[in-house]
């Protein structure tokens, strides 16, 4: 049977799904999707669409307070900053015994700076903070729980932009430099749990009009994240260690 682990990372709060760790003791098998950074774009989109789905879905934020898209799913909401060790550890505290079938590990930022010589190296520090050590946290933290779960599934949010073999332009120092470093990451956690049976991929989503995208970009959140979930499904244990793309195919490292 296929192993999936779906989480999703943003921030963690009591929300409309709060009773999501009795799912178990009422009988019901739906699996458990945990994102981060399921307040807005990507990470919106993938709770809409896997609560839509049937799925549990715990969605992270920052300040779940101001998340009322996210409440709108119906998703599970928990406070979370993947940059604060502290608010890591309080989100597993909160979801200690609670199996999750697939983690996501959406949460990231992009700074879009200009010419290498006027690049602040502080903006790059936090740039990597979040995208790269956030996921390291997040995924540390929760392995327990993902051990937990039947699917046994982590997907890190990467870009084609974070590809050595594709950058013919430059630019956007730190936030390429992070999607690079992520897919050392997963390859790297994918040797490691290969024999435990979990799936751990890098996902292309593809160019979306987000905040980050921009408007003029060639997807919708629905387009890209439709893919990414057909994606998602159909991986087995041997496309463990692989960098996915939103349409099917393959991205070359």
């Amino acid at each position: 049977m296929k192993r999936f682990l779906v989480i999703v990372l943003l921030a963690v709060a009591a929300g409309p799904g709060a009773d999501i760790a009795l799912a178990s003791e009422a009988g019901d098998t739906s699996p458990v999707v945990l994102i981060t950074g399921a307040n807005r774009g990507l990470g919106l989109e993938l709770a809409r669409q896997y609560g839509e789905a049937g799925w549990h879905v715990i969605g992270t934020a920052r300040k779940p307070d101001a998340a009322a898209d996210l409440k709108e799913t119906g998703a599970r909401i928990v406070q979370l900053d993947v940059t604060d060790a502290d608010s890591v550890a309080s989100m597993a505290t909160e979801l200690d015994g609670q199996p999750i079938d697939l983690l996501i590990n959406n949460a990231g930022v992009l700074d879009r700076n200009g010419a290498f010589p006027e690049v602040d190296i502080d903006t790059v520090e936090w740039i990597l903070d979040v995208n790269v050590l956030g996921p390291m946290r997040v995924t540390q933290a929760l392995l327990p729980n993902l051990s937990a779960g039947d699917r046994k599934t982590i997907v890190g949010i990467s870009s084609g932009l974070g590809s050595l073999a594709q950058n013919e332009s430059g630019g956007l120092y730190g936030y390429r430099e992070s999607k690079v470093a992520l897919n050392m990451f997963t390859r790297s956690l994918a040797n490691e749990l290969r024999d435990d049976g979990f799936i751990v991929v890098a996902m292309n989503p593809g160019w979306v009009q987000t905040d980050m995208g921009g408007e003029n970009a060639a997807l919708t959140p629905e387009q890209s994240i439709s893919g990414v979930r057909s994606v998602i499904d159909s991986l087995t244990t041997e496309d463990t260690g692989t960098f996915r793309i939103h349409n099917g195919g393959t991205n070359p490292w």
